[in-house]
């Protein structure tokens, strides 16, 4: 081998290498830290489970290969809400999951970095979660327990 094609060789072998390296390289796992208000064996907190993982499913997005999904269980005890959501933290989620009002409150204690989308909550503007519904400002945003147009349904009873 001459000199010159040795040198190509090296040379095209050096340039391609950060291009393989690149290549076998594992998608970023990305966390997501769900709060739940209820206990972990509550059918009712299994269905909300099962729908938030069928949710991030639907979006391309697969557990164990591109997403972990790592849960803390109120079981229906708001004083625990504060260290769980600290425990969460401690996981270093890329977004918080709060289900319930004492969930919500902890995790916006916890961290005002971190985004944070609450489910369910009753009249969040009301509370001071979020400024509006369609612009909720800072780290937090979601959608309330209630439609105010289902309260409208022009009976006149």
């Amino acid at each position: 081998m001459k000199r010159r094609d040795f040198i190509t060789l090296v040379g095209g072998a050096a340039a391609a290498w950060p291009f393989a390296t690149h290549a076998q390289q594992r998608e970023r796992m990305r966390r997501i830290g769900v709060l739940m208000a209820r206990a972990a064996n509550d059918p009712e907190g299994q269905k909300q489970a099962a729908a938030l993982q069928r949710g991030i499913e639907q979006l391309g997005w697969s557990p164990g290969r591109n997403v972990e999904i790592e849960y803390r269980w109120l079981a229906g005890d708001a004083s625990r809400a504060e260290a769980l959501a600290k425990e969460l933290l401690d996981w270093r989620p890329d977004i918080l999951v709060a289900n319930s009002t004492p969930s919500l409150v902890a995790a916006r204690q916890a961290t005002s970095t971190i985004p944070i989308v609450f489910v369910a909550i009753a009249d969040p503007v009301t509370q001071g979660f979020v400024q509006s519904l369609a612009r909720p400002g800072g780290n937090i945003t979601g959608f309330g327990a209630e439609e105010p147009s289902m309260g409208q349904s022009g009976c006149s009873c």
